[in-house]
C-alpha cells in the first residue's frame, strides 16, 4: 500500500470527520454524515495496521476515530460485555507473549532445584547442617506427606491458593525492579531443591515426586508465568524502542497485569488439586494424570488460544478507547 497516496487521497475526508466530531452541536444530516465518515476511516485504519503496522498516519487517524467515537457513544463499554473479549482475547494473548520467556524460566528453575537437590542430599554434612538426623527423618517419614492431609482439605485449598497468588502477584506487580522476580524464584527453586535433598537423603525420593506432581504441574507453571510477565514490565522500562519509556512501561503494565488476574483462576485450580487430590489415597497415575490434565488445558489456552489471538491483533492491552489515543512521534 502507498502510504502517501492513500494520505492524499483520504485527506479531506479524514478533516472532514475531525471538524464534525469537534462540533459541538449536529444536526440530525451531520450526524449521519458523522456516522458514515467513522466507518470509512476505520476501514482506512485496519488496512494501514494491516499493510503497514503503527504509522504516524495510522496515529492519527486512530485519534480523530478516537474523538468522533467519543462524541457518538458518549459513555464507555457495558463492563459485561467486556469480560468474554478478556478471555477470550486479552488474557491468552498476554500468557501467548511470554510463552519463550517462561519456557526459559522454567528450565532454569528445574535446573536450579536439580542441582541443589543432588549436591545437598550427596554430603552428609550438607544434609546434617540442615537440622538434627531425628527432624530430618521425621520430616522425610511423615511431615512431608502429613502436610497434605493435617487441615481439612478446603481450608487447606483455600490457603495455599491465596500464599500462590500472592506470590505470583508479587512476581507481577513488582517486575518494573528486574530483581523481585528473579529473587522470588531462585529462593522457590532452592526450596523445593532442598526439600527434595531431605527426602532423598532417606531414599524418599519417589515420594516426593509423586505428592508434587499432581498439583505442582499447574502450580509452578503459574509462578513461572508470572515471573515471565514481570521480567517483561521491566525489559519494557530498560528498552522502550521509539515510545517513551513511561508510555511502554504503561502499556506492558496493562497488557501484562492481566495476567495476574488469569494466575488467580489456575492457582485456584492447582490449590483445589493440592487440597483435594494429593493426599488421597487414590493410584498415582490417576492424581498425576489428573494434574497434567489441568496443566494441559492452561498450556492449550496459553498456546493455541493465545496464538489465535495474537494473529487477530491482540496484545493483551486495553482498546484505545480505554487505554487513550497513542502519542505521535517522528521518525
Amino acid at each position: 500500500m502507498d502510504l502517501d497516496a492513500l494520505t492524499s487521497a483520504r485527506r479531506e475526508e479524514w478533516a472532514r470527520l475531525d471538524a464534525l466530531s469537534r462540533q459541538r452541536h449536529l444536526t440530525g444530516a451531520e450526524i449521519d454524515e458523522l456516522v458514515e465518515r467513522y466507518r470509512a476511516a476505520s476501514a482506512d485504519l485496519a488496512d494501514l495496521k494491516t499493510s503497514a503496522g503503527r504509522t504516524t498516519q495510522g496515529d492519527y487517524l486512530s485519534i480523530v476515530l478516537a474523538r468522533a467515537r467519543l462524541k457518538l457513544t458518549g459513555a464507555p463499554e457495558n463492563v459485561m460485555r467486556q469480560i468474554p473479549r478478556f478471555f477470550v482475547l486479552q488474557l491468552p494473548a498476554a500468557l501467548y507473549r511470554v510463552r519463550w520467556t517462561t519456557l526459559v524460566i522454567a528450565l532454569g528453575f528445574i535446573a536450579t532445584g536439580a542441582v541443589v537437590a543432588f549436591w545437598v542430599s550427596g554430603d552428609p554434612a550438607l544434609v546434617a547442617s540442615l537440622g538434627p538426623q531425628l527432624q530430618l527423618e521425621q520430616y522425610a517419614e511423615e511431615q512431608f506427606t502429613d502436610y497434605y492431609s493435617e487441615n481439612p482439605a478446603a481450608v487447606f485449598a483455600g490457603t495455599v491458593w491465596t500464599n500462590n497468588a500472592w506470590i505470583a502477584a508479587q512476581c507481577v506487580l513488582f517486575g518494573i525492579t528486574g530483581i523481585w522476580p528473579l529473587m522470588v524464584l531462585v529462593q522457590n527453586a532452592v526450596g523445593v531443591g532442598t526439600a527434595a535433598a531431605v527426602m532423598l537423603a532417606f531414599d524418599r525420593g519417589d515420594v516426593f515426586l509423586l505428592f508434587i506432581l499432581p498439583h505442582g504441574l499447574l502450580e509452578l507453571t503459574s509462578i513461572f508465568v508470572a515471573g515471565a510477565a514481570g521480567l517483561h514490565i521491566f525489559w519494557a522500562w530498560v528498552a522502550p524502542g521509539r515510545r517513551s519509556r513511561g508510555e511502554a512501561l504503561a502499556a506492558a503494565g496493562r497488557s501484562l497485569a492481566t495476567i495476574a488476574i488469569g494466575l488467580v483462576i489456575a492457582l485456584a485450580v492447582s490449590g483445589l488439586i493440592e487440597g483435594f487430590v494429593t493426599a488421597q489415597p487414590w493410584p498415582w497415575p490417576i492424581k498425576i494424570g489428573i494434574g497434567a490434565a489441568a496443566l494441559a488445558l492452561f498450556l492449550v489456552y496459553m498456546l493455541v488460544v493465545g496464538r489465535r489471538a495474537v494473529r487477530l491483533g491482540e496484545t493483551g492491552d486495553l482498546e484505545e478507547a480505554d487505554a487513550g489515543t497513542p502519542t505521535l512521534v517522528a521518525g
